[in-house]
């Protein structure tokens, strides 16, 4: 007969068998997950872990907002715009080149998203990006048949910057143009007053202070 320590004893046994084998299964599972391409990031993941990770292998569904406070930047320079000046320019293989002023930017409808930028070495942080799609502004427009890629360009003085990007990337809505974050105008330091969100992407071609739009053959 099976006495009630024995029993308990048994029982133990099982419970740490069990408990070992999911542990072992939930390793399984998440090795498997990693092989899809993206790996994903809890809720409460240290934002200084991320720092020399591929934003282009990260699920960032769960992260929680960076608050503004905690967002830095690559250089102190910054770049001041005359709004009643400044306009949006889209040139280049399009149909119909246009110029958008800052307010008619803003009457565009409105894309929100939770992206992470990621300056390897330096910083990461999960900004809420408030903005419009540039795969929309460039159907308006119209993109001609011999168009392959995108080009961004940006202000700093009499300095420029420019990053391309494939076309199709840019038309299947994955980039778009953020004139504000985590619920506030975006930042002069920041980019405004138009910056480029280009999720997956790490942040040497996120394009601050862009103006320019250019549809490349």
């Amino acid at each position: 007969m099976i006495t009630r320590r024995q029993l308990i004893r048994t029982m133990l046994m099982v419970t740490a068998f069990v408990t070992t084998s999911l542990g072992r299964l939930d390793r399984t599972v998440s090795l498997v997950w990693s092989k899809t391409g993206k790996r994903i990031l809890e809720k409460g993941t240290p934002m200084d872990s991320l720092m020399h990770a591929n934003p282009a292998n990260l699920d960032t569904s769960s992260l929680e907002t960076t608050p503004i406070e905690e967002f830095d930047v690559m250089g102190e320079t910054t770049y001041s715009v005359d709004l009643q000046k400044w306009r949006l320019r889209i040139d280049g293989a399009v149909q119909n080149p246009a110029e958008f002023t800052y307010e008619e930017i803003l009457a565009l409808p409105v894309l929100e998203l939770n992206a992470l930028l990621i300056c390897p070495g330096f910083f990461a942080y999960n900004g809420k990006w408030k903005g419009f799609s540039v795969a929309k502004l460039l159907e308006e427009v119209g993109v001609g048949r011999e168009a392959t890629r995108v080009k961004f360009t940006g202000s700093r003085g009499f300095q420029r910057k420019s990053r391309r990007f494939e076309l199709d990337e840019v038309m299947s809505g994955q980039l778009f143009l953020a004139y504000g974050v985590n619920d506030i105008t975006l930042p002069e330091r920041h980019g405004f007053p138009l910056r480029l969100v280009a999720e997956g992407h790490k942040g040497r071609r996120w394009v601050k202070y862009v103006d320019t739009i250019t549809v490349v053959a």
